[in-house]
């Protein structure tokens, strides 16, 4: 293929799938005490275990997009090499990360008229996002034109399920996705929300249930009513937010109840994370539609 497939950090992809397949992710950033991270750097392991005992030790975290002269370097690289670029970024419903990185295309797409230079806003985040971009990278190998699989990766976008639990409410309330005393009442009552990402790429809360197990098996069992059959060829994402145990506990059930052998867990990135918390478990698989 004469064409490069670039995403961001927020695509929750493990870094040694990164390094095998040659994909270009776009760094985004975020804040510690004011001390400036980002959330992915090629050649380097990000410890994320210990970004999540920064966030329980309460340390003041916030977050903003890629570097865009760093984007806009990257862009130019590929172009002057002779090669196309499709990107697939950030859902534009949670971050502005999308219409800024397409704006820098746009501008320097121009100036290379001779290239084609595409891209989808994936409505997607975490290991939805990631889950596109890896069925993207198999339709690349299998030989589909950039034209090709910009408009598959259009249509199969709405049918990646983004379904995930939290497990400290209040860190949805700082992140502006639930009041304040929704927070405080969901914390003294151990409500447990689960919630989905919609077509438009925002966050809905679906379900309120009582308990961690709950959530957990809630997350099994909307993968077991809406997920494309048969299973067994399900590539299954599960991300999580410094809680291996519980990620495992999903994965060991959907193996067991439904088949599924390809199941990829990793951890939610710092940017994502600083906003869902610690403890937060998400599924992506594709389905029908996403809710």
């Amino acid at each position: 293929m004469n064409y490069e497939i670039v995403t961001d950090s927020s695509s929750n992809l493990t870094e040694s799938y990164i390094d095998s397949v040659g994909l270009h992710i776009l760094p985004l950033t975020f804040m510690v005490d004011e001390m400036q991270y980002q959330s992915y750097l090629k050649g380097e392991r990000t410890d994320l275990k210990q970004f999540y005992t920064m966030m329980r030790e309460g340390k003041v975290i916030t977050t903003s997009l890629p570097n865009l002269g760093e984007a806009e370097a990257l862009f130019r690289s590929i172009l002057s090499e002779g090669k196309d670029i499709i990107y697939l970024g950030f859902s534009s419903g949670l971050s502005g990360t999308y219409e800024a990185i397409s704006l820098i295309l746009k501008d320097i797409g121009a100036e290379f008229p001779e290239r084609k230079v595409l891209s989808v806003d994936t409505l997607a985040a975490s290991g939805g996002q990631g889950l596109l971009v890896y069925l993207a990278v198999e339709k690349a190998l299998e030989g589909l034109l950039i034209e090709e699989l910009a408009a598959w990766a259009e249509d199969i976008k709405f049918k990646i399920a983004h379904w995930f639990t939290v497990d400290d409410l209040m860190f949805l309330f700082r992140g502006g996705r639930v009041s304040k005393t929704s927070a405080w009442a969901g914390t003294m009552l151990s409500i447990k929300p689960v919630l989905c990402v919609n077509d438009q790429g925002l966050l809905i809360p679906m379900e309120k249930l009582r308990g961690r197990k709950k959530s957990l098996n809630a997350l099994v069992d909307h993968i077991r009513k809406s997920g494309l059959q048969p299973f067994a060829d399900q590539t299954v994402f599960i991300n999580h937010g410094d809680c291996l145990e519980d990620a495992q506990y999903v994965a060991e059930a959907i193996r067991e109840e439904l088949g599924v052998s390809n199941l990829v867990i990793n951890y939610i990135d710092p940017v994502i994370g600083a906003h869902s918390g610690p403890g937060t478990l998400a599924l992506f698989y594709l389905a029908e539609n996403r809710s």
